[in-house]
């Protein structure tokens, strides 16, 4: 058994949204599953972008 972050199948299914086609979870969602601000998950991800798949994130605009 992993040591890892254990976080149950139902929680993470209710911050699933369908947009455009394609599953997503906001970035604040996700931050609160790991248990760490927005912004710290949002300046991991900048740092360490070549760990993560291109479509790993993206950011909406109004256009």
């Amino acid at each position: 058994m992993s040591k890892g972050l254990m976080i149950p199948d139902e929680r993470i299914e209710k911050t699933i949204l369908l947009f455009r086609g394609q599953k997503v979870i906001v970035d604040a969602d996700l931050a609160e599953l790991y248990g760490v601000t927005t912004k710290a998950l949002n300046q991991a991800v900048t740092r360490n972008d070549q760990r993560f798949p291109p479509d790993f994130m993206f950011r909406l605009t109004k256009a």
